[in-house]
């Protein structure tokens, strides 16, 4: 579970993200690139610990992996006995 502030805002913004990016039509392939590159990133930067990088990691692949969180939103069927 994530703790840290900064923590807790990269993971929100990464999960918004890969969801819009989803939506878009890019799959786990290039979404797990996506995240690759953001976590090399926040590496590179020192913007975080190293552990709450890896702790990032973990919670972001847990996210990615969970079929609920890519589910398509399914369209109301219309009505036909209305007049």
């Amino acid at each position: 579970m994530l703790q840290d502030i900064a923590t807790i805002r990269y993971y929100q913004r990464l999960t918004d993200a890969l969801v819009e990016q989803w939506n878009r039509g890019y799959r786990f392939d290039e979404l797990r690139l996506y995240v690759d590159g953001y976590l090399a990133a926040l590496r590179h930067a020192n913007s975080a610990e190293p552990y709450q990088v890896n702790q990032l990691e973990e919670e972001v692949t847990r996210f990615l992996y969970d079929p609920s969180n890519f589910e398509m939103p399914t369209q109301p069927q219309p009505d036909y006995r209305q007049y």
